[in-house]
């Protein structure tokens, strides 16, 4: 058994609950300029014509992404559950999906001009392997461009959620708490530059987006108890946070039920190097 198993199994597990969470947590989340973060990476790709997901989920990029015509492409997951979802969005039908692992990616080199992912290269383990894999699928020159979390806006209700969610796993039995999840450099952008720079990438260029999460207490509950360290909780602690977080941010809560919510992601981009040029001797030219 690899190190990695016990977290790529508790993922399978999750997914196969709740194949489709990524999406309904964030989905509706929107930043300043009105996108969606999906709608962010997706621009970030804009051109590309060959285009990997990885860590595709139910498909909800992809879909974004097949709205540029002409476009191959691909996604792989670990989740069987969440690509069956994926397979019936009418607009991946020509999509090639696949069950996998980032660390050995089903495909040939020079496969992609881009690769994206959401929210998911953060949680893999095996970062420098992933790395590799992704270069060697990438042509020359071809981008990657993925969305890591960046944790809470103060004093809104993501950060008071986080907070109660802290307490009430420091209170659950060690049972009840998840596996170490992913490379924590994939974090931030020297963290990046360190896991990519070997395998051929540029420097990384890196944004935050501030994501808005806002909406009645039900809708913004909805969104944060998405979160993977709900998952081995009993039904008896999830109850009590639950009540715990709608007293919390009453307070914060407008006349109209509105409540704020918001969170940070980082969007980081790096190209693949184009292939430094020969060194070696170079052949003389055919005679005319």
């Amino acid at each position: 058994m690899t190190t990695t198993a016990p977290q790529e199994a508790f993922l399978q597990a999750f997914h196969a609950e709740y194949p489709a969470v990524t999406t309904e947590a964030f989905g509706r989340g929107r930043a300043p300029d009105g996108r969606s973060s999906y709608e962010i990476l997706c621009d970030r790709v804009a051109g590309s014509t060959r285009v990997l997901d990885l860590g595709c989920g139910d498909g909800l990029l992809l879909e974004l992404l097949a709205r540029e015509p002409g476009r191959q492409l691909a996604g792989l997951d670990l989740s069987s559950h969440s690509l069956a979802l994926a397979r019936r969005r009418p607009a991946l039908s020509e999509a090639k999906l696949e069950v996998g692992r980032a660390q050995e990616l089903p495909f040939a080199d020079d496969s992609f001009d881009a690769c994206v992912s959401h929210l998911a290269l953060m949680l893999m383990s095996e970062i420098e392997q992933v790395a590799a894999e992704v270069a060697r699928v990438l042509s020359p020159g071809g981008v990657l461009a993925c969305a890591v979390g960046g944790g809470a806006v103060g004093g809104e209700a993501y950060e008071r959620f986080l907070t109660l969610l802290r307490r009430t796993i420091e209170e659950a039995p060690v049972s009840q708490r998840i596996p170490a999840l992913g490379d924590r450099r994939t974090r931030s952008r020297e963290g990046l530059d360190e896991v990519l720079g070997p395998a051929g990438f540029a420097p990384v260029d890196w944004e935050t987006v501030p994501v808005d999460l806002s909406g009645t207490v039900e809708q913004v509950w909805a969104a944060v108890s998405g979160l993977y360290d709900l998952g081995p909780l009993d039904h008896a602690a999830v109850e009590r946070l639950r009540k715990a977080f709608f007293a919390e941010v009453r307070d914060i809560t407008t006349p109209d039920g509105h409540v704020p919510c918001a969170f940070r992601i980082r969007l980081a981009t790096a190209r693949l190097r184009q292939a430094a040029p020969s060194t070696g001797p170079v052949p003389p030219r055919s005679r005319a």
